[in-house]
């Protein structure tokens, strides 16, 4: 690659001196340029990027000392080379001081100005390398810089919290997700954070400083944090090490795992409930065949009729909670067939009912039913929308007061069905209300601790009618009553699933 001309800049009123030193230092493969005043120097000097500038003292605008200082403070990098007829000592001082690389008197030979350009350039050199090395360090650290932003942005934007501990103890990184999760209000970096932590954390953060060899391998915890409610959190505890093998200190995750928590609670709740709810009447019914099988009890035939019928009831309960935990289980994986037929809301209404007469009799519940007309057929699985219906009467008619009503009202509004079961039962208090579609979920009060049912029936509900993309909501008074609101959409396009 051919080096490229060193460009000179002469400033100098001499025309014949100007004039001269420009062809000499063409034919020398020098790039030139001349200005005769100090004024355009300035402008050509600023304007472009010389190597080295020629600049006479004496000058018929402004002093030769003033373009230096211009030249200079808007390019400290240019090779300032200072010539005057009238050489001194204090204007050789001066011209350095301001900046000025050398100083030639004149008269000069062509000798001793190529010795002085070629000292010059020799610097120019110098200053050049070291303003590359000095832009190249700067973007270095300012890729660092923006690498450590990126870094912090990602760890920030985590949802998991993160404090890195050093060997001795003190905090070095954090995000402010692992604030929230341990519930404190400020921490500083480089802060012994040992004592703040919950203990089982910090015994495990002990044992890897304190450690004689580094422990290669993740402990995890999990801790309690009380604050207006409980939080648990899953802590993970790791070793970092730096890039020769050794040991630097601990990284601490910390995830969120109450809800993880609570639903294991509830599993917990629901598996101890089936457990109950089924072994109540598999030993009623164990316990009525025992009586029939004993020999040494005498019993009459009614008896046994009795015994019977009693534990095939039990028997019918059981599978009916056996069938509910199947159907949700089925939903949740999508897997329940469907057979998608048209259906007249109205005429499934009016078969079910039937079903129900001997609780409805037994209760003294009044039942009207206002099924509107011109209700059209839509789209259903015939069996899915009879268990919703079932579901609901069976809820209505078990959680409502001896000589209570039941209203079952349809219409057609706008695109939808809409269907009302009213009844005049236990209710629901204001905090029951959010959860009553929950799985599992049965209100507690001293008016239900006598009604046996599973949680799962209204769960069934409304899963049914938003798999149709319709909606179900409800009103209820606690000691008055509920209702239940649903639409199904007329132009809906279920398919088998």
């Amino acid at each position: 690659m051919q080096e490229l001309k060193p460009k000179i800049l002469v400033i100098d009123d001499e025309k014949a001196l100007r004039e001269g030193i420009k062809s000499f230092l063409e034919n020398e493969s020098f790039y030139v340029e001349i200005a005769k005043n100090g004024l355009s120097g300035i402008e050509l000097a600023l304007k472009n990027d010389f190597d080295i500038i020629m600049i006479d003292m004496k000058l018929p605008d402004i002093e030769g000392y003033e373009v230096l200082k211009k030249i200079k403070e808007s390019k400290p990098n240019s090779i300032c080379i200072v010539s005057t007829a009238f050489a001194s000592i204090e204007a050789a001082v001066s011209s350095v001081r301001l900046g000025a690389f050398s100083y030639i008197p004149k008269p000069f030979s062509p000798d001793e100005l190529l010795f002085q350009l070629e000292q010059g350039i020799k610097q120019r050199k110098i200053l050049v390398e070291s303003e590359l090395l000095r832009n190249e360090k700067e973007e270095f650290l300012l890729e660092i810089a923006n690498e450590k932003s990126r870094l912090n942005t990602i760890i920030e934007s985590i949802s998991s919290g993160v404090l890195l501990i050093n060997k001795i103890g003190e905090l070095v990184y954090f995000n402010h997700a692992a604030l929230n999760k341990l519930n404190w209000k400020s921490i500083q970096i480089g802060e012994y954070i040992l004592e703040r932590l919950p203990d089982e954390l910090k015994n495990i953060l002990k044992d890897f400083l304190n450690a004689e060899t580094i422990i290669n391998k993740s402990i995890t915890t999990q801790i309690e944090i009380v604050t207006k409610g409980v939080m648990f959190l899953d802590a993970t505890c790791s070793a970092v090490l730096h890039s020769d093998g050794s040991f630097a200190g601990v990284v601490i995750i910390l995830k969120n795992i109450t809800g993880f928590k609570k639903n294991e609670f509830i599993k917990n709740q629901f598996i101890s409930m089936v457990a109950h709810e089924l072994k109540s009447p598999v030993l009623a019914a164990l316990g009525f065949l025992q009586l029939m099988q004993d020999e040494k009890i005498k019993i009459t035939k009614e008896q046994e009729v009795d015994f019977f019928n009693r534990s095939v009831q039990r028997l019918k309960g059981a599978l009916e909670l056996i069938n509910d935990l199947l159907d949700i289980s089925r939903m949740e994986m999508k897997k329940k067939y469907r057979e998608i037929v048209c259906v007249n809301i109205n005429k499934i209404i009016s078969n079910i009912i039937p079903i129900f007469e001997l609780e409805i009799s037994k209760k003294n519940i009044h039942l009207a039913l206002q099924l509107g007309d011109n209700i059209p057929e839509i789209n259903l699985d015939t069996s899915e929308i009879s268990r919703m219906f079932m579901n609901l009467m069976s809820n209505a008619i078990k959680y409502n007061r001896n000589g209570g009503y039941i209203n079952i009202f349809t219409k057609l509004e706008s695109n939808y069905i809409l269907i009302k079961i009213m009844d005049t039962g236990i209710g629901l208090k204001e905090e029951d209300k959010g959860l009553l579609f929950n799985e599992f979920f049965r209100a507690k009060n001293k008016l239900t601790k006598n009604i046996s049912g599973t949680g799962l029936g209204l769960t069934i509900v409304k899963r049914i009618v938003e798999s149709y993309q319709g909606k179900i909501e409800l009103e209820s008074e606690f000691e008055k009553g509920t209702t239940f609101i649903i639409w199904l959409p007329i132009n809906n396009s279920s398919k088998n699933g």
